[in-house]
């Protein structure tokens, strides 16, 4: 049967999701402890791969597994079984046509950071980035008007052989986040992202709001068909995956087989930041 995992992490200590030989990874402590639960070696298949330092809240993952596994008691199993900086926060059965990576309608990330004259406040200082500078919301969010719709995000993008860089930008713009005093958020959602393209956004977005380019810059770049070497990428840590959506079940094998021909010939990076 198929199992879909809604998975949390704090990824400080991790080197990325995907499994690296003789590196701590989420998806090989995952594997690991799952494979001891269900007596078996198992597979995941992750809806977007990130990489050193990035966090998640959202993100998905399916397995398939026996149909004898108790499936609901995975969470609290697994609870006792992995480090404190990785839960299955839950685990339910979907039709055989979910794909995690495919199905997806898009991917939501956030990227956290503090304006306060003292930076982040140390008990989010895994999570978000001190900006020690001006920032100017109202020339940000202008800039990141520019950036919506579908365009070729080459660059924004380290180009992978043969992956696409065309994405659908569904969503950007910058928020106060209530109840915490002088920190903002960048909330960013599309159909899928390239390599370092959110942290890259940000750091475009970032220049802006500190007054070292105009608001048009960061839609101008979208004219070029490389990376731009003068964008800075924001650091990994304040970045986290916070949700992903799905169509209804119906939908979900038609989904999967869009993307795959969408991203053909080579695979799409989700996002991979470092």
């Amino acid at each position: 049967m198929r199992v879909k995992l809604g998975i949390s992490y704090d990824g400080t200590d991790f080197s990325g999701w995907a499994v690296q030989p003789g590196r701590r990874t989420v998806c090989g402590v995952l594997s690991e402890a799952l494979s001891i639960q269900v007596r078996r070696q198992v597979s995941l298949t992750v809806a977007g791969r990130t990489d050193a330092g990035v966090h998640a809240t959202g993100q998905v993952a399916h397995v398939d597994l026996p149909a004898e596994v108790e499936v609901g008691a995975l969470p609290r199993r697994l609870g006792r079984m992995l480090p404190p900086d990785v839960r299955v926060r839950t685990a339910s059965v979907v039709p055989p046509g979910f794909d995690a990576r495919f199905s997806a309608l898009r991917r939501h990330y956030r990227y956290r950071v503090a304006v306060t004259a003292y930076g982040a406040e140390p008990l989010r200082a895994r999570d978000t980035l001190s900006w020690p500078y001006p920032v100017d919301v109202a020339a940000m969010n202008a800039a990141a008007v520019g950036l919506l719709g579908e365009h070729d995000f080459a660059a924004y993008c380290r180009r992978r052989e043969g992956a696409t860089t065309i994405r659908e930008l569904q969503r950007c713009g910058w928020v106060p986040l209530p109840g915490e005093d002088g920190v903002l958020a960048c909330e960013v959602s599309a159909d899928a992202f390239c390599h370092s393209m959110v942290r890259s956004l940000v750091g475009a977005l970032l220049a802006v709001g500190r007054g070292q380019r105009p608001p048009g810059w960061p839609g101008a770049l979208l004219t070029l068909a490389e990376r731009a070497g003068d964008v800075t990428v924001a650091p990994a840590h304040g970045l986290t995956l916070v949700a992903v959506d799905y169509p209804d079940d119906v939908d979900l094998a038609a989904r999967a087989d869009t993307t795959r021909r969408l991203r053909a010939p080579a695979p799409a990076e989700d996002l991979t930041e470092h």
